[in-house]
């Protein structure tokens, strides 16, 4: 029989989604994530007690005294833990997931409860719903979503939704068929039956419902930390992977404080908002009296015992989230607070270079967050470019397949330890076993099993394709797939029993100090040569981050410094990681300046002053302004932009407001101001020239090719000229001394207005071919973008072309002597920066800073060249 290709199929709508509706998903995820973080921004605000008090309240006034005094003491068990914040990023996560999936779930099971036909079409895809295996609803949730927040909601409300829909559809089904008639008799509208009659006597079913979407989205949230979400799922993710069974102890305790303190809330407010389940409820409390254990406050009680704990919290100060971390001062501070993001398979070399490069680039500036994965999502997310780069691929063999798949879209930045090994391992008191030739025809000890890793490693796939072959293995013995933390409890298991047991281990790896183990010899070389372990980052990184990827490009550990390292991690323990990083790195004097170099070190005592920039809203000016800003801030500089007219800005370099402005047209066009202040500014250096002031006129306007050519023109152009920002120097020559020259003041009007103004009026003439007169210079932009006729100006009167020029307050060159320097040098030619002014206008407004990026990247020379390390 053919096969069907199912699996085919789904491959391939799942690619058209991505591709066509890409838009969708991105719009939900923001949405998603918009909801997540605010939710967890809530609860990570106040001080852990503080919000353990507000839980112990509600369950006080929900379930009774005993009840809040059992929340507060399983709270502060988990604050003992150090897990309070993992604990409230799974509650932010289960607590959007489930309100998503009630909005989608009850409106849905009152449809299936009052049509047949709907319940028959649903029923199917709930059915497949709650069967489906948790795990492969990560996979479209990490294409579309990307990793995080948002694909573990996605995941985890597509999980829980089934009970919500079936529950409120049996709960609206149970009710008295002779109720729903009688109301019905009454003349009563199917709405109001609905809503007055089958909701609310159904309520408790879809409570039970709602509880049950809690439990499930509780349970999913765990496992959506193999996708980045973090939490304690993050945490149970790790502890398997590193089959610490502490740390998944204390873990799995964590989430089931939140799973019985969420099940009993929700279970007893489905009685408090039941009319049926208050009055059975109060009917228990008067039979039994006042018991101090069972005493329940009134709501108004419980409302003003959270609201003055809330107070509380705000009184202390404790709002507003955890610390920010002090900004690196000086020329150390190379990333000023930008973000990156690494990620992370649970393996003790990926948590020791991954944490040594966090601590690295927060020494240096950045703004990091290390997300842990497994190794399929992981390699997805960088393919995607949720994550930025990740330090533990094993390349060429171990990690061949992800390779395979995903190396297009991938940046290799080298490898940073190697060479390892790949290997068949056998415990030390297994005797007479010490190559893979020594297993021929000895299955029988092993029960005829080699116990795998993951199916997908390259390190498996070797194995069972050549290695077993080539030592006539292949019919002996049948290899076990499994993953990494299920070879280790196997081997942990058998060595304790003294069992034969073959595995696949690699080098370097903790196991050969745990146990006494024999690394079987491979005389055929069937293994090949060990791995190295590479830095893997998505596409285009290291050209957006250049300082960053050079660091990892050249960054190298010794086995002594690595394993070194990871011995310092296992001891600090959980949650600690960078604690440790930074203990190992004092006894590592000058690594992280080795690791990570930063240039020009003798600036730093001039770059902690922030620089106060100006710039008018003219394309030379953004695109220079820009550029310098890019540039600077690479070498530890912070810049102020301060967009201001040409006036203000003289004033401001004057008096000293202002540090710098790099677009003074001088000697002609802004002579007036110069000549005012010359005295308290610096001129630091021409970097553009020569310049021309013009005016100009579509080349479709015949017979007007010189200032000349106007006199007696008036009407063509209905007596104006199209000017820019009045007071600027141009402004002034054509109305004080061009067109007197020419004799055109009486003829023509100046207008005045701004740039953009005169860009509009140009381009809505130019569309109609109607004639126009503006005031224009070169070089710019607008010359390229029309066919345009520059007047010639035979007398001269535009004066000498202008050469644009940086200038500086009077005690700039003293305060910033090394960055004096860099600007006198500084020039660029007509050819760059009418790419530099193209690229910016092609991206808009707003989008400067990703325009000087792009630009910066096809000329990479241009750094060095405006800042060269001294």
């Amino acid at each position: 029989m053919p096969r069907i290709q199912f699996g085919s199929w789904v491959n391939d709508a799942v690619e058209w989604l991505t591709t066509h509706m890409g838009w969708l998903f991105d719009f939900l995820e923001q949405v998603f994530r918009g909801a997540y973080e605010g939710v967890d921004a809530v609860l990570q605000a106040p001080e852990p007690l503080l919000l353990t008090g507000i839980f112990a309240v509600i369950a006080c006034w929900l379930r009774g005294t005993l009840a809040g005094v059992l929340t507060f003491v399983g709270f502060a068990f988990v604050i003992s833990l150090d897990l309070w914040e993992d604990a409230m990023v799974t509650l932010s996560l289960v607590l959007v997931a489930t309100l998503i999936a009630l909005v989608v779930s009850v409106p849905l099971g009152i449809w299936a409860a009052r049509s047949n036909r709907v319940s028959a079409i649903v029923r199917p895809g709930l059915d497949l719903m709650q069967t489906l295996p948790a795990m492969v609803y990560l996979i479209p949730a990490i294409l579309f979503f990307g990793s995080g927040a948002a694909a573990g909601i996605v995941a985890t409300l597509v999980f829980a939704l089934a009970p919500g829909v079936r529950m409120t559809e049996l709960g609206i089904r149970q009710v008295d068929m002779e109720l729903v008639e009688a109301a019905e008799a009454f003349g009563t509208t199917p709405r109001d039956t609905l809503l007055r009659v089958q909701l609310p006597l159904a309520l408790p079913t879809v409570m039970a419902g709602v509880n049950q979407v809690i439990m499930l989205g509780l349970s999913m949230a765990a496992i959506a930390g193999m996708v980045g979400t973090g939490g304690l799922g993050g945490d149970v993710n790790e502890a398997i992977g590193q089959l610490n069974i502490g740390l998944g102890a204390e873990a799995g305790i964590a989430i089931v404080i939140l799973a019985i303190y969420l099940d009993r809330m929700t279970s007893a407010l489905g009685t408090q908002v039941s009319p049926l389940g208050r009055r059975a409820a109060a009917r228990v409390r008067a039979a039994q009296g006042l018991r101090i254990w069972s005493y329940r406050p009134r709501a108004s009680v419980a409302v003003v015992g959270v609201v003055v704990l809330a107070l509380v919290a705000g009184g202390m100060g404790v709002f507003g989230g955890t610390d920010k971390a002090e900004p690196v001062a000086g020329g150390d501070n190379v990333g000023q607070g930008k973000k990156i993001s690494i990620g992370y398979i649970p393996w003790d070399e990926g948590v020791a270079s991954t944490f040594l490069w966090k601590e690295i680039l927060e020494q240096r500036g950045y703004e990091v967050e290390a997300k842990q994965f497994d190794a399929g999502p992981l390699y997805t997310s960088l393919a995607q470019g949720d994550i930025d780069f990740q330090t533990d691929a094993w390349l060429p063999t171990t990690h061949e397949q992800y390779w395979k798949k995903y190396g297009s879209r991938l940046d290799d930045l080298g490898s940073w330890y190697g060479p390892t090994s790949l290997e068949l391992s056998v415990p030390a008191y297994m005797k007479g076993i010490d190559s893979l030739e020594d297993l021929k025809g000895k299955a029988g000890q092993f029960d005829g099993r080699i116990t795998g890793i993951e199916s997908s490693a390259g390190m498996m796939s070797l194995l069972k394709s050549k290695v077993l072959g080539a030592y006539g293995l292949d019919e002996e013995f049948k290899v076990v797939d499994s993953s990494t933390p299920a070879m280790l409890a196997e081997l942990k298991r058998a060595y304790a029993k003294k069992e034969p047991i073959a595995v696949t281990l690699w080098s370097p790896h903790w196991a050969y100090s745990d146990y006494k183990l024999k690394k079987l010899k491979d005389p055929k070389g069937a293994w090949g040569k060990g791995d190295g372990v590479h830095t893997l980052s998505r596409k285009g990184f290291a050209e957006e981050n250049p300082v960053v990827g050079k660091w990892l490009k050249d960054f190298e550990l010794t086995e002594e410094q690595l394993t070194g390292l990871e011995s310092e991690i296992n001891k600090a323990g959980k949650g600690r990681q960078q604690d440790a990083v930074q203990a190992w790195l004092k006894t590592q004097p000058g690594l992280v300046d080795k690791l990570a170099p930063v240039k020009n070190a003798g600036t730093p005592a001039e770059a902690k002053r922030p620089l106060d920039v100006a710039w008018f809203p003219w394309d030379e000016d953004i695109a220079v302004t820009y550029l310098w800003k890019n540039v600077l801030e690479r070498r530890g500089y912070r810049l102020n932009l301060k967009q201001m007219d040409v006036g203000p800005v003289y004033t401001g370099l004057a008096s000293g407001d202002l540090d710098l402005n790099f677009d003074a047209w001088l000697p002609y066009a802004q002579k007036n101001y110069w000549d005012k202040s010359k005295d308290n500014l610096h001129d630091l250096g021409t970097w553009y020239e020569p310049t021309s002031l013009e005016l100009a006129v579509p080349s479709y306007v015949k017979g007007i090719d010189s200032l000349e050519d106007l006199k007696g023109k008036a009407d063509t152009f209905d007596g104006k000229i199209v000017g820019i920002e009045p007071g600027t120097g141009e402004m002034n020559l054509l109305k004080t001394k061009v067109l007197p020259g020419y004799g055109l003041d009486d003829e023509y009007e100046v207008v005045d207005g701004s740039t953009p103004a005169m860009l509009a009026e140009l381009k809505r003439a130019y569309a109609k071919k109607e004639p126009i007169a503006v005031v224009l210079w070169s070089p710019h932009w607008a010359y390229s973008e029309y066919e345009l006729t520059k007047l010639e100006d035979p007398r001269k009167f535009f004066g000498e072309g202008n050469t644009i020029r940086t200038i500086s307050s009077k005690d700039f060159p003293e305060q910033y002597p090394q960055l004096t320097k860099w600007i006198k040098n500084f020039t660029m030619s007509e050819d760059e920066l009418g790419t530099l002014e193209q690229e910016i206008k092609d991206r808009g407004q707003g989008h400067e800073e990703e325009a000087v990026a792009a630009w910066l990247k096809e000329h990479p020379e241009m750094v060095d060249r405006m800042t060269p390390a001294a």
